[in-house]
């Protein structure tokens, strides 16, 4: 296993749309990644103040890797870090049938809940062409465990994503999670893309300039090809990291072996994502599993 954590999913109405009730009105999906222990408790990520250009000159706490780009060192077991994911599809691939691979990135990587915060709350803006508008608050609506593993296929090794739900419980209606994928336990290859990549991909991906720039030993994973396994989860803490979820099992026991086993037991007081957002978000898809 290469790391454990929390898992988070959130959704956003289209814009002025205070409430969405089907995917059609559903602005974005969003995932949220804490790893809490994993292959090292030390883990490496992107510096925040290091951009595409490389580490600010003095910084006591960014060192230099071989990339030439500043990395910030985090205990994962004793503070806070988190992977803002954004998916390009308003739902997730279905676990238990072959489709499309799903494409995301990595919005954002942090250390600070606020900045989460930032991203999920709602604002009001005005446009030149559209007048005032209202982005409306994002809502929870799935809360679990996750593992990345390796599993050995052959002579191919790669990489899963595998999830279980705690919120919200068995015994609700969960329309909402059903429409957007967002099954009980699921199992996901985790594909990361070369960020170098130039044509040949039905992924057109975000811009140049907001891709991923991994230090010289990620790099160096991919060799010739356009595209890796998630191994090791590092390439993951790097803000514009490209990825696909392509559809794997909806019995992770049965696929691996492995028991995943939630701490919480639908009892909303012990849910982390309550405690670290519940001020910014809705939770109503979360603990009830009703549109909102």
């Amino acid at each position: 296993m290469q790391e454990r954590g929390e898992i988070f999913f959130f959704y956003r109405p289209k814009v002025n749309k205070e409430e969405a009730h089907s995917p059609e009105e559903v602005q974005r999906l969003y995932i949220v990644l804490r790893p809490e222990s994993g292959e090292r408790s030390i883990v490496q990520k992107q510096s925040p103040d290091s951009g595409k250009e490389g580490a600010k000159a003095g910084s006591s706490d960014v060192k230099s890797t071989e990339g030439g780009h500043g990395v910030q060192e985090v205990n994962i077991e004793k503070e806070p870090l988190l992977r803002f994911i954004v998916m390009g599809k308003k739902s997730l691939p279905v676990p238990h049938k072959k489709s499309t691979p799903h494409w995301g990135f990595v919005e954002m990587v942090t250390t600070k809940i606020e900045d989460v915060e930032t991203a999920l709350s709602g604002e009001e803006y005005d446009t030149s062409t559209r007048g005032h508008r209202h982005r409306y608050p994002a809502r929870a609506v799935g809360e679990g465990i996750y593992r990345i593993v390796k599993h050995k296929s052959g002579r191919s090794e790669h990489t899963h994503l595998i999830c279980k739900l705690e919120f919200p419980p068995n015994d609700k209606d969960n329309e909402p999670q059903e429409l957007l994928n967002i099954e009980p336990e699921g199992s996901f290859l985790i594909q990361i893309k070369r960020p170098d990549q130039h044509g040949g991909s039905q992924f057109s991906g975000i811009q140049s300039k907001r891709k991923a720039m991994f230090p010289a030993h990620l790099q160096g994973r991919f060799g010739n090809r356009r595209y890796c396994s998630a191994d090791p989860a590092d390439f993951l803490n790097y803000k514009g990291c490209e990825f696909l979820l392509i559809s794997a099992s909806d019995d992770v026991e049965k696929e691996f072996g492995l028991e995943l086993k939630t701490e919480c037991k639908a009892d909303p007081s012990c849910s982390d994502l309550d405690k670290m957002f519940g001020e910014t978000v809705v939770t109503a898809p979360l603990f009830e599993g009703t549109w909102s």
